[in-house]
C-alpha cells in the first residue's frame, strides 16, 4: 500500500510518503526563501515523496518562533516561494506549506523585545515566559493574517495547505485547555475554544476557494496536566472534519512536555509510530485522511500501519533530514531507515542549518 497513489480533496499523490513539515533554518534573516532552500527542496522531491509539508511559515510577524523561518506574511515573499513549488513540481512531488504562528512559543528576542502572545497568560517553565492574554482585536487581526498568508500559499503555486495546530503553538495554544483559560467566545469550554480554529478556516476559504485542499495537524496529547488528552483529540478531530477540513496529521507535545514530540533511541520497532493508539482512534471516526508522524522508520511498520487502519499516510520528518531520498531507497527494498533518533538534528541554535550531525559536512 505504501507506494500506491493517494488523494486529498482531488490532489493526486503518487505514494503514502509523506514529509512531515521540519524547519530547516535555510531562509535569509527576512525570511526570503533562497537557493539554498529551493536545492533543499529539489532534493526531498528528487528523493521521492510522495507529499512534502514545507517547514513552518510565518504568518504574522507576532509569532516567530526560530531565526531563519520562512516567511508569507507579505506579497512579496510570494516570488521567492513559487521557486520552491515549481522545482518540487519537475520531479513529480506535490508540496503543501504549513502556516504557522508561535503563540506563547516565542523568544523576546525574536520579536524587538516584546513578549510573545497567547490565548491566555499561562506561564511556560520551557521557556521561562509568561506571554500576554490576547485582545479581541488581536485575535482578529491573526484571523485575517492567516487568510492572507492561505491566498499567498496558492499563488505561489502551493497544492495545499496544512495548518500548525499542534505542539503549543497558537492554534494548539487555543484548543487546549490548559493554554486556554479565557471566559469568552474564544475559550471557557471545549466548543469556545475551538472558535479560533474555526474563523482561520473561514477567512482562508474566503481568501482561497473551497476547492483548494486544507489539513491540520493536531496533538493526540499536550502531555501535560490539564491539557488535551487522546480522548479530547478524538471530539477535536471530528469536529474539524465538520468544519470541512481536508486532512489531519496526529502528533503530539509541546515546549514544557520535553522530548514527547520528538522522542530519543527510536532503535526497535516496537517504539515506533508512538502516536499510533491515539491515530487508530481518530481515524475510526473520520472519513478524511489521516497522516501519522512519530518515530516512524522501518519499511515495514510503515505497510503494517497502512494495513491496519492506523493511518491513510505515514509521516517522516528526522528520517528524511539524513537522508531526502529515503523514499526511492525504502521503493528499492530498504527496510529500515539511517536515522537513530539523537535529536542532534533539533538543535538548531547551534546549527548553522537543521541537518543531521551524525554525518560528516
Amino acid at each position: 500500500m505504501l507506494f500506491t497513489p493517494y488523494s486529498i480533496k482531488g490532489v493526486e499523490i503518487k505514494n503514502r510518503i509523506v514529509r512531515s513539515a521540519t524547519y530547516e533554518k535555510r531562509a535569509d534573516i527576512d525570511g526570503l526563501a533562497t537557493d539554498y532552500l529551493v536545492s533543499f527542496y529539489k532534493d526531498l522531491a528528487k528523493g521521492g515523496a510522495g507529499l512534502i509539508i514545507s517547514g513552518n511559515a510565518l504568518v504574522h510577524v507576532s509569532g516567530r518562533t526560530v531565526p531563519q523561518m520562512v516567511c508569507i506574511h507579505n506579497d512579496h515573499y510570494i516570488e521567492n516561494l513559487k521557486k520552491i513549488t515549481d522545482k518540487v513540481h519537475k520531479y513529480d512531488s506535490k508540496i503543501f506549506i504549513q502556516l504557522v504562528h508561535g503563540g506563547r512559543q516565542c523568544y523576546p528576542q525574536l520579536l524587538g523585545g516584546e513578549l510573545p502572545i497567547a490565548p491566555s497568560a499561562v506561564y511556560d517553565p520551557s521557556t521561562k515566559i509568561t506571554p500576554r492574554e490576547m485582545t479581541n482585536e488581536q485575535i482578529w487581526e491573526i484571523v485575517d493574517a492567516f487568510g492572507h498568508a492561505a491566498r499567498r500559499a496558492m499563488q505561489a503555486g502551493f497544492d495545499g495547505i496544512q495548518l500548525h495546530g499542534a505542539h503549543g503553538y497558537l492554534i494548539s495554544g487555543f484548543l487546549s485547555p490548559h493554554t486556554n483559560r479565557r471566559d469568552d467566545y474564544w475559550g471557557g469550554d471545549e466548543a469556545r475554544r475551538l472558535h479560533f480554529i474555526e474563523e482561520v478556516h473561514k477567512s482562508i476559504r474566503a481568501a482561497t476557494t473551497e476547492c483548494y485542499p486544507l489539513a491540520i495537524k493536531i496533538n493526540s496529547s499536550d502531555f501535560i496536566e490539564g491539557g488535551i488528552t487522546p480522548h479530547d483529540s478524538v471530539k477535536i478531530a471530528k469536529q474539524l472534519q465538520i468544519l470541512g477540513f481536508d486532512a489531519i496529521e496526529v502528533s503530539g507535545g509541546m515546549y514544557e512536555a520535553g522530548v514527547k514530540t520528538a522522542q530519543t533511541n527510536i532503535l526497535q520497532k516496537e517504539q515506533e509510530a508512538y502516536f499510533s493508539s491515539a491515530s487508530a482512534m481518530i481515524k475510526k471516526e473520520l472519513s478524511i485522511p489521516v497522516m501519522l508522524v512519530g518515530g516512524i522508520r522501518s519499511l515495514s511498520k510503515m505497510q503494517e500501519l497502512l494495513k491496519s487502519g492506523v493511518a491513510d499516510l505515514v509521516s517522516l520528518s528526522r528520517p528524511l533530514i539524513r537522508e531526502p531520498d529515503l523514499p526511492n531507497k525504502l521503493m528499492a527494498g530498504k527496510e529500515k531507515a539511517d536515522c537513530i533518533s539523537c535529536n542532534g538534528c533539533m538543535r538548531f541554535q547551534k546549527l548553522d542549518v537543521v541537518r543531521c550531525t551524525q554525518l560528516k559536512n
